[in-house]
Protein backbone atom coordinates (compact mmCIF):
# COMPACT_ATOMS: atom_id res chain seq x y z
CA UNK A 1 0.00 0.00 0.00
CA UNK A 2 1.26 3.50 -0.85
CA UNK A 3 2.66 5.60 1.98
CA UNK A 4 1.20 8.92 3.11
CA UNK A 5 4.07 10.87 1.58
CA UNK A 6 3.69 9.01 -1.72
CA UNK A 7 -0.01 9.88 -1.89
CA UNK A 8 0.74 13.55 -1.17
CA UNK A 9 3.28 13.70 -3.99
CA UNK A 10 1.01 11.83 -6.37
CA UNK A 11 -1.96 14.16 -5.86
CA UNK A 12 0.00 17.39 -5.29
CA UNK A 13 -0.97 17.82 -1.63
CA UNK A 14 1.19 20.35 0.26
CA UNK A 15 1.35 20.45 4.06
CA UNK A 16 2.10 18.48 7.20
CA UNK A 17 -0.86 19.45 9.37
CA UNK A 18 -2.03 16.62 11.63
CA UNK A 19 -5.73 17.06 10.72
CA UNK A 20 -4.84 17.03 7.02
CA UNK A 21 -2.74 13.87 7.44
CA UNK A 22 -5.56 12.18 9.35
CA UNK A 23 -8.05 12.98 6.56
CA UNK A 24 -5.74 11.52 3.89
CA UNK A 25 -5.07 8.40 5.94
CA UNK A 26 -8.79 7.85 6.45
CA UNK A 27 -9.37 8.17 2.69
CA UNK A 28 -6.63 5.60 2.04
CA UNK A 29 -8.23 3.12 4.47
CA UNK A 30 -11.78 3.32 3.07
CA UNK A 31 -10.68 3.34 -0.60
CA UNK A 32 -10.64 -0.49 -1.08
CA UNK A 33 -14.25 -0.74 0.17
CA UNK A 34 -17.52 0.45 -1.38
CA UNK A 35 -18.52 2.51 1.66
CA UNK A 36 -20.17 5.87 0.95
CA UNK A 37 -18.05 8.81 2.08
CA UNK A 38 -19.01 12.38 2.96
CA UNK A 39 -16.24 14.99 2.77
CA UNK A 40 -16.86 18.13 4.83
CA UNK A 41 -15.01 21.41 5.15
CA UNK A 42 -15.21 25.07 4.20
CA UNK A 43 -15.31 26.22 0.60
CA UNK A 44 -11.85 26.27 -0.97
CA UNK A 45 -10.09 23.75 1.32
CA UNK A 46 -9.57 21.24 -1.52
CA UNK A 47 -12.33 18.70 -0.84
CA UNK A 48 -12.18 17.49 -4.45
CA UNK A 49 -8.83 15.73 -3.88
CA UNK A 50 -10.28 13.20 -1.39
CA UNK A 51 -12.66 11.44 -3.86
CA UNK A 52 -9.79 11.24 -6.39
CA UNK A 53 -7.64 9.46 -3.80
CA UNK A 54 -10.50 7.09 -2.94
CA UNK A 55 -11.23 6.27 -6.59
CA UNK A 56 -7.60 5.75 -7.63
CA UNK A 57 -6.85 3.46 -4.68
CA UNK A 58 -10.01 1.36 -5.16
CA UNK A 59 -10.81 -1.61 -7.39
CA UNK A 60 -12.87 0.81 -9.52
CA UNK A 61 -9.83 2.85 -10.63
CA UNK A 62 -10.07 1.59 -14.24
CA UNK A 63 -13.76 2.53 -14.51
CA UNK A 64 -15.36 5.95 -14.92
CA UNK A 65 -14.86 8.75 -12.42
CA UNK A 66 -17.40 11.58 -12.77
CA UNK A 67 -17.44 14.77 -10.66
CA UNK A 68 -20.78 16.60 -10.51
CA UNK A 69 -21.23 20.08 -9.02
CA UNK A 70 -24.78 19.83 -7.71
CA UNK A 71 -24.96 23.55 -6.95
CA UNK A 72 -24.19 24.52 -10.56
CA UNK A 73 -27.02 22.53 -12.19
CA UNK A 74 -30.49 24.15 -12.34
CA UNK A 75 -33.15 22.48 -10.21
CA UNK A 76 -35.31 21.73 -13.24
CA UNK A 77 -32.62 19.69 -14.99
CA UNK A 78 -30.70 18.06 -12.12
CA UNK A 79 -32.77 14.83 -12.27
CA UNK A 80 -32.16 14.54 -16.01
CA UNK A 81 -28.40 15.12 -15.56
CA UNK A 82 -28.06 12.49 -12.84
CA UNK A 83 -30.52 9.82 -13.97
CA UNK A 84 -31.13 10.56 -17.67
CA UNK A 85 -34.44 11.03 -19.49
CA UNK A 86 -36.60 9.47 -22.18
CA UNK A 87 -37.37 11.13 -25.50
CA UNK A 88 -40.34 13.48 -25.21
CA UNK A 89 -40.42 13.36 -21.39
CA UNK A 90 -40.33 17.17 -21.26
CA UNK A 91 -40.06 20.14 -23.60
CA UNK A 92 -36.72 20.00 -25.40
CA UNK A 93 -36.14 16.28 -24.78
CA UNK A 94 -35.67 15.45 -28.46
CA UNK A 95 -33.86 12.18 -27.78
CA UNK A 96 -33.18 9.69 -25.01
CA UNK A 97 -30.24 10.63 -22.80
CA UNK A 98 -28.17 8.60 -20.35
CA UNK A 99 -27.53 10.15 -16.94
CA UNK A 100 -24.35 10.14 -14.88
CA UNK A 101 -25.41 7.12 -12.82
CA UNK A 102 -25.83 5.09 -15.99
CA UNK A 103 -22.59 6.28 -17.60
CA UNK A 104 -20.52 5.75 -14.42
CA UNK A 105 -21.79 2.20 -13.82
CA UNK A 106 -18.96 0.30 -12.15
CA UNK A 107 -17.07 3.50 -11.29
CA UNK A 108 -17.26 6.43 -8.87
CA UNK A 109 -19.46 9.53 -8.79
CA UNK A 110 -18.34 12.56 -6.80
CA UNK A 111 -21.33 14.74 -5.81
CA UNK A 112 -19.85 18.11 -4.88
CA UNK A 113 -22.07 20.52 -2.89
CA UNK A 114 -24.55 17.70 -2.25
CA UNK A 115 -26.35 19.91 0.27
CA UNK A 116 -27.72 21.97 -2.66
CA UNK A 117 -29.75 19.05 -4.07
CA UNK A 118 -33.54 19.58 -4.21
CA UNK A 119 -35.59 17.39 -1.86
CA UNK A 120 -37.16 15.47 -4.78
CA UNK A 121 -33.70 14.59 -6.11
CA UNK A 122 -32.62 13.56 -2.62
CA UNK A 123 -35.38 10.92 -2.63
CA UNK A 124 -34.09 9.49 -5.93
CA UNK A 125 -30.52 9.49 -4.65
CA UNK A 126 -31.54 7.67 -1.48
CA UNK A 127 -33.00 4.85 -3.57
CA UNK A 128 -29.75 4.51 -5.50
CA UNK A 129 -27.80 4.27 -2.25
CA UNK A 130 -30.17 1.68 -0.77
CA UNK A 131 -30.58 -0.77 -3.66
CA UNK A 132 -28.79 0.66 -6.71
CA UNK A 133 -32.06 1.36 -8.57
CA UNK A 134 -33.24 4.48 -10.38
CA UNK A 135 -35.76 5.67 -12.98
CA UNK A 136 -35.02 7.86 -15.95
CA UNK A 137 -37.15 10.99 -16.14
CA UNK A 138 -40.30 10.08 -18.04
CA UNK A 139 -39.73 6.32 -17.74
CA UNK A 140 -41.37 3.64 -15.58
CA UNK A 141 -38.62 1.11 -16.21
CA UNK A 142 -36.34 0.35 -13.25
CA UNK A 143 -32.63 0.49 -14.07
CA UNK A 144 -29.73 -0.81 -12.01
CA UNK A 145 -26.37 0.80 -11.40
CA UNK A 146 -23.28 -0.12 -9.43
CA UNK A 147 -21.51 3.09 -8.46
CA UNK A 148 -19.46 4.28 -5.52
CA UNK A 149 -20.77 7.62 -4.23
CA UNK A 150 -18.49 10.16 -2.58
CA UNK A 151 -20.21 13.41 -1.60
CA UNK A 152 -18.90 16.74 -0.32
CA UNK A 153 -20.46 19.81 1.26
CA UNK A 154 -19.46 23.02 3.01
CA UNK A 155 -22.83 23.28 4.80
CA UNK A 156 -23.60 22.42 8.39
CA UNK A 157 -25.63 19.29 7.63
CA UNK A 158 -27.17 19.01 11.09
CA UNK A 159 -28.49 22.55 10.77
CA UNK A 160 -29.74 21.86 7.22
CA UNK A 161 -31.63 18.79 8.51
CA UNK A 162 -33.23 20.83 11.30
CA UNK A 163 -34.40 23.43 8.77
CA UNK A 164 -35.89 20.72 6.54
CA UNK A 165 -33.49 21.39 3.66
CA UNK A 166 -31.82 17.97 3.74
CA UNK A 167 -33.19 14.50 4.45
CA UNK A 168 -31.86 12.95 7.64
CA UNK A 169 -31.99 9.38 6.25
CA UNK A 170 -29.96 10.44 3.19
CA UNK A 171 -27.39 12.14 5.39
CA UNK A 172 -26.76 8.96 7.36
CA UNK A 173 -26.51 6.91 4.15
CA UNK A 174 -23.96 9.31 2.68
CA UNK A 175 -21.89 9.76 5.83
CA UNK A 176 -21.07 6.14 6.58
CA UNK A 177 -17.57 7.55 6.82
CA UNK A 178 -17.10 11.29 7.23
CA UNK A 179 -13.79 12.93 6.34
CA UNK A 180 -13.22 16.52 7.47
CA UNK A 181 -10.63 18.81 5.90
CA UNK A 182 -9.35 21.66 8.13
CA UNK A 183 -9.57 25.32 7.14
CA UNK A 184 -6.34 26.97 5.97
CA UNK A 185 -6.25 29.29 9.02
CA UNK A 186 -6.02 26.15 11.17
CA UNK A 187 -2.90 25.08 9.25
CA UNK A 188 -0.58 28.07 9.91
CA UNK A 189 2.62 26.08 9.29
CA UNK A 190 1.38 25.08 5.82
CA UNK A 191 0.43 28.55 4.57
CA UNK A 192 3.93 29.68 3.55
CA UNK A 193 4.67 26.27 2.02
CA UNK A 194 1.58 26.55 -0.18
CA UNK A 195 2.48 30.13 -1.15
CA UNK A 196 5.97 29.07 -2.24
CA UNK A 197 4.55 26.16 -4.27
CA UNK A 198 2.03 28.43 -6.02
CA UNK A 199 4.68 31.12 -6.63
CA UNK A 200 6.98 28.55 -8.26
CA UNK A 201 4.16 27.21 -10.45
CA UNK A 202 3.16 30.67 -11.67
CA UNK A 203 6.78 31.66 -12.30
CA UNK A 204 7.07 28.67 -14.62
CA UNK A 205 3.68 29.33 -16.23
CA UNK A 206 4.37 33.01 -16.99
CA UNK A 207 8.13 32.61 -17.56
CA UNK A 208 9.24 35.11 -14.92
CA UNK A 209 11.31 35.07 -11.68
CA UNK A 210 9.66 33.63 -8.58
CA UNK A 211 8.32 36.12 -6.05
CA UNK A 212 9.69 35.95 -2.51
CA UNK A 213 8.44 37.27 0.84
CA UNK A 214 10.42 39.05 3.54
CA UNK A 215 9.87 38.24 7.22
CA UNK A 216 7.15 40.87 7.68
CA UNK A 217 5.32 39.58 4.62
CA UNK A 218 5.47 36.00 5.90
CA UNK A 219 4.03 37.14 9.23
CA UNK A 220 1.20 39.01 7.47
CA UNK A 221 0.55 35.97 5.27
CA UNK A 222 0.28 33.56 8.19
CA UNK A 223 -1.83 35.87 10.38
CA UNK A 224 -4.48 36.40 7.70
CA UNK A 225 -7.79 34.57 8.20
CA UNK A 226 -8.02 33.21 4.60
CA UNK A 227 -11.79 33.01 4.46
CA UNK A 228 -11.48 31.63 0.93
CA UNK A 229 -8.90 29.10 2.11
CA UNK A 230 -6.47 27.56 -0.44
CA UNK A 231 -8.41 28.96 -3.40
CA UNK A 232 -8.00 32.50 -2.07
CA UNK A 233 -4.28 31.97 -1.38
CA UNK A 234 -3.70 30.61 -4.87
CA UNK A 235 -5.52 33.52 -6.53
CA UNK A 236 -3.60 36.07 -4.45
CA UNK A 237 -0.26 34.45 -5.33
CA UNK A 238 -1.10 34.54 -9.04
CA UNK A 239 -2.22 38.16 -8.81
CA UNK A 240 1.02 39.29 -7.14
CA UNK A 241 3.13 37.20 -9.52
CA UNK A 242 1.62 38.90 -12.56
CA UNK A 243 1.31 42.49 -11.31
CA UNK A 244 4.42 43.19 -9.23
CA UNK A 245 7.67 43.91 -11.06
CA UNK A 246 9.71 43.84 -7.87
CA UNK A 247 9.95 40.13 -7.01
CA UNK A 248 10.78 40.81 -3.34
CA UNK A 249 7.47 41.33 -1.57
CA UNK A 250 7.39 43.37 1.66
CA UNK A 251 4.85 43.09 4.45
CA UNK A 252 3.32 46.48 3.60
CA UNK A 253 2.92 45.52 -0.04
CA UNK A 254 1.38 42.15 0.81
CA UNK A 255 -1.13 43.75 3.20
CA UNK A 256 -2.43 45.90 0.34
CA UNK A 257 -3.51 42.67 -1.38
CA UNK A 258 -5.32 41.36 1.73
CA UNK A 259 -8.79 42.96 1.84
CA UNK A 260 -9.62 41.50 5.23
CA UNK A 261 -6.20 42.06 6.84
CA UNK A 262 -7.49 44.67 9.31
CA UNK A 263 -10.56 42.61 10.15
CA UNK A 264 -8.67 39.74 11.72
CA UNK A 265 -8.30 41.15 15.21
CA UNK A 266 -10.65 39.58 17.75
CA UNK A 267 -13.44 41.78 18.97
CA UNK A 268 -13.69 42.37 22.69
CA UNK A 269 -17.30 41.83 23.64
CA UNK A 270 -18.40 42.46 27.19
CA UNK A 271 -20.57 39.74 28.61
CA UNK A 272 -22.29 42.23 30.95
CA UNK A 273 -24.29 45.24 29.96
CA UNK A 274 -23.11 48.52 31.43
CA UNK A 275 -25.38 51.04 33.08
CA UNK A 276 -25.66 53.21 29.96
CA UNK A 277 -27.09 50.24 28.00
CA UNK A 278 -29.82 49.78 30.60
CA UNK A 279 -30.47 53.53 30.64
CA UNK A 280 -30.96 53.54 26.86
CA UNK A 281 -33.35 50.60 27.11
CA UNK A 282 -35.36 52.43 29.79
CA UNK A 283 -35.56 55.52 27.62
CA UNK A 284 -36.84 53.49 24.68
CA UNK A 285 -39.48 51.90 26.92
CA UNK A 286 -40.56 55.29 28.26
CA UNK A 287 -40.83 56.63 24.72
CA UNK A 288 -43.13 53.76 23.74
CA UNK A 289 -45.31 54.42 26.79
CA UNK A 290 -45.56 58.14 25.97
CA UNK A 291 -46.51 57.37 22.36
CA UNK A 292 -49.23 54.99 23.59
CA UNK A 293 -50.49 57.65 26.00
CA UNK A 294 -50.79 60.24 23.23
CA UNK A 295 -52.60 57.76 20.97
CA UNK A 296 -55.10 56.93 23.71
CA UNK A 297 -55.70 60.64 24.32
CA UNK A 298 -56.46 61.27 20.66
CA UNK A 299 -58.66 58.17 20.40
CA UNK A 300 -60.75 59.32 23.36
CA UNK A 301 -61.27 62.69 21.72
CA UNK A 302 -62.18 61.00 18.46
CA UNK A 303 -64.77 58.89 20.30
CA UNK A 304 -66.41 61.99 21.79
CA UNK A 305 -66.56 63.54 18.34
CA UNK A 306 -68.27 60.46 16.92
CA UNK A 307 -70.86 60.59 19.72
CA UNK A 308 -71.82 64.11 18.84
CA UNK A 309 -75.07 63.67 16.89
CA UNK A 310 -75.94 67.31 16.55
CA UNK A 311 -73.23 68.12 14.04
CA UNK A 312 -72.61 64.98 11.93
CA UNK A 313 -71.05 66.76 8.96
CA UNK A 314 -68.73 68.77 11.11
CA UNK A 315 -67.86 65.61 13.05
CA UNK A 316 -66.96 63.76 9.86
CA UNK A 317 -64.62 66.55 8.90
CA UNK A 318 -63.09 66.73 12.35
CA UNK A 319 -62.75 62.94 12.49
CA UNK A 320 -60.57 62.96 9.38
CA UNK A 321 -58.43 65.69 10.91
CA UNK A 322 -57.97 63.63 14.07
CA UNK A 323 -57.27 60.42 12.10
CA UNK A 324 -54.59 62.24 10.10
CA UNK A 325 -53.13 63.54 13.34
CA UNK A 326 -53.04 60.10 14.97
CA UNK A 327 -51.62 58.22 12.00
CA UNK A 328 -48.55 60.13 10.98
CA UNK A 329 -49.64 63.55 9.71
CA UNK A 330 -49.85 65.42 13.02
CA UNK A 331 -46.80 67.56 12.29
CA UNK A 332 -48.33 68.95 9.10
CA UNK A 333 -51.63 69.90 10.83
CA UNK A 334 -52.13 73.14 12.67
CA UNK A 335 -52.71 72.00 16.26
CA UNK A 336 -54.40 75.23 17.31
CA UNK A 337 -56.88 74.84 14.45
CA UNK A 338 -57.63 71.26 15.43
CA UNK A 339 -58.22 72.24 19.07
CA UNK A 340 -60.46 75.08 18.00
CA UNK A 341 -62.57 72.69 15.90
CA UNK A 342 -62.90 70.24 18.78
CA UNK A 343 -63.88 72.97 21.23
CA UNK A 344 -66.40 74.42 18.78
CA UNK A 345 -67.89 71.02 18.02
CA UNK A 346 -68.40 70.21 21.69
CA UNK A 347 -69.56 73.64 22.74
CA UNK A 348 -73.24 72.74 22.46
CA UNK A 349 -72.83 69.04 23.21
CA UNK A 350 -74.80 67.27 25.93
CA UNK A 351 -71.55 66.85 27.88
CA UNK A 352 -69.31 69.89 27.38
CA UNK A 353 -65.60 69.30 27.48
CA UNK A 354 -63.30 71.37 29.67
CA UNK A 355 -61.23 74.01 27.94
CA UNK A 356 -58.48 72.36 25.96
CA UNK A 357 -55.03 73.88 25.79
CA UNK A 358 -53.02 71.12 24.09
CA UNK A 359 -53.18 67.39 23.53
CA UNK A 360 -50.59 66.80 26.19
CA UNK A 361 -52.62 68.82 28.75
CA UNK A 362 -55.95 67.16 27.91
CA UNK A 363 -57.88 65.94 30.94
CA UNK A 364 -58.94 62.77 29.10
CA UNK A 365 -55.84 61.08 30.45
CA UNK A 366 -54.25 61.41 33.83
CA UNK A 367 -50.54 62.06 33.73
CA UNK A 368 -48.49 60.97 36.68
CA UNK A 369 -45.64 63.07 37.98
CA UNK A 370 -43.23 60.17 37.53
CA UNK A 371 -43.97 59.86 33.81
CA UNK A 372 -43.47 63.61 33.29
CA UNK A 373 -40.17 63.43 35.11
CA UNK A 374 -39.03 60.52 32.94
CA UNK A 375 -40.05 62.36 29.79
CA UNK A 376 -38.09 65.43 30.86
CA UNK A 377 -35.12 63.23 31.75
CA UNK A 378 -35.21 61.47 28.39
CA UNK A 379 -35.34 64.78 26.48
CA UNK A 380 -32.47 66.22 28.52
CA UNK A 381 -30.29 63.17 27.87
CA UNK A 382 -31.01 63.27 24.15
CA UNK A 383 -30.09 66.98 23.98
CA UNK A 384 -26.90 66.41 25.96
CA UNK A 385 -25.80 63.50 23.76
CA UNK A 386 -26.38 65.58 20.64
CA UNK A 387 -24.76 68.75 22.08
CA UNK A 388 -28.02 70.71 22.07
CA UNK A 389 -28.83 70.05 18.40
CA UNK A 390 -32.61 69.70 18.34
CA UNK A 391 -32.76 68.04 14.93
CA UNK A 392 -30.45 65.18 15.95
CA UNK A 393 -32.09 64.84 19.36
CA UNK A 394 -35.56 64.63 17.78
CA UNK A 395 -34.33 61.96 15.36
CA UNK A 396 -32.93 59.91 18.26
CA UNK A 397 -36.21 60.23 20.20
CA UNK A 398 -38.26 59.28 17.16
CA UNK A 399 -40.31 62.51 17.11
CA UNK A 400 -40.39 65.56 14.87
CA UNK A 401 -38.25 68.62 15.57
CA UNK A 402 -41.43 70.66 15.98
CA UNK A 403 -42.76 68.33 18.67
CA UNK A 404 -39.42 68.45 20.48
CA UNK A 405 -39.41 72.26 20.36
CA UNK A 406 -42.92 72.28 21.89
CA UNK A 407 -41.80 69.90 24.65
CA UNK A 408 -38.79 72.11 25.42
CA UNK A 409 -41.03 75.15 25.82
CA UNK A 410 -43.57 73.15 27.83
CA UNK A 411 -41.02 71.96 30.37
CA UNK A 412 -38.87 75.14 30.28
CA UNK A 413 -35.77 73.17 29.29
Amino acid sequence: MDSLQTIKQRFGIIGNNNQLNLAIQKAMRVAPTDISVLVTGESGVGKEVIPKIIHNLSHRKHAKYIAVNCGAIPEGTIDSELFGHEKGSFTGASQTRSGYFEVADGGTIFLDEVGELPLTTQVRLLRVLENGEFFKVGSSKVQKTNVRIVAATNLNMVEAIQKGKFREDLYYRLSTVEIHLPALRNRPDDIHLLFRKFASDFATKYNMPTIRLDDAAVEALVSNQWKGNIRQLRNLTEQISVIEQNRNITGELLRSYLPDYNQNLPALVSEKKNESDFANEREILYKILFDMRNDITDLKKLTKELLNEEAPRQTEKNTQVLIDKIYGEKDEIDESHTLEIISQNNRDSFEPLPELVSFDDAETIEETVSLQEKEVEMIKHALERNKGKRKLAAKELGISERTLYRKINQYNL
